[in-house]
């Protein structure tokens, strides 16, 4: 499957140095705050808006609000669902994810066999993703029922993320969990890094510049902030992130 046009700008941007994604979750936002929580965060130099959650099941108010930040943003708007409720075809691109440490069948292969043909239908462009959750004191470890991988053990997460390679999925998400004050360690995405050879893509927990930094320089290609949008007067956290992202030599 050839890249389509909203993953070769992830692909590209990327390239050039780490990128910022604001993550907005419609279970914690109006169509009105959602809209305007996106127009500042790309003023504060996000590259793209990730709209998604473990808990959506309003897909209406989902539609409200993907067509909301798509009027208030230039950059693209992707899909990040958390389940086949997540789907709408107002979005550039949906990230087609797998949660690869889940102990339920469901996350890893049947949720994506029942919204399959809804993305088809919806003509959304595709971006195939391996999703690894650290942690199991967030509602994605919770709703996705994971086994946690020990920080202890990098090497873990490593052979998962070839496995993901190997399963053809160019993207990969290292997951902290939403709301999370302990990051994805440096080591861990260093490591996966050095092995993995897609757009490696990072959340939970990276809200200061001093986190982005050190996890740009461990290699990875986009950081994700979603709970800092929550608070009031994010913009100056989250120009500290963009700013720290660049920092990635």
């Amino acid at each position: 499957m050839k890249l389509g046009r909203t993953e070769r700008f992830l692909v590209e941007r990327s390239k050039i140095k780490p990128i910022v994604a604001a993550l907005i979750d419609p279970e914690d936002f109006t169509v009105t705050e959602a809209a305007a929580t996106s127009s500042e965060a790309e003023k504060c130099g996000v590259s793209v808006v990730l709209v998604g959650g473990s808990t959506i099941s309003d897909q209406h108010k989902l539609d409200l609000i993907v067509r909301a930040v798509k009027a208030s943003v230039s950059c693209p708007v992707i899909l990040f669902p958390g389940n086949v409720t997540g789907i709408s075809h107002h979005a550039d691109a949906i990230l087609f994810s797998s949660l690869l440490n889940s102990t339920n069948p469901y996350f890893i292969i049947g949720a994506q066999a029942l919204g399959a043909m809804e993305v088809r239908r919806s003509k959304l462009e595709s971006i195939p993703m391996g999703y690894l959750v650290f942690g199991d004191s967030s509602a994605t470890s919770f709703i996705g029922q994971t086994r946690s991988f020990p920080r202890s053990k990098p090497s873990l997460a490593v052979i998962y993320a070839m496995a993901a390679q190997y399963l053809g999925m160019r993207t990969l998400y290292l997951e902290g969990g939403s709301g999370t004050s302990d990051p994805v360690p440096p080591e861990v995405i260093s490591q996966v890094r050095a092995y993995y050879e897609g757009v490696l893509i990072v959340g939970g927990g990276i809200t200061d510049g001093k986190t982005a930094a050190r996890a740009a320089r461990a290699g990875a290609n986009i950081l994700v902030v979603g709970n800092l949008l929550q608070t009031k007067g994010f913009q100056s956290s989250l120009r500290q992130i963009v700013s720290g992202s660049g920092r990635s030599a």
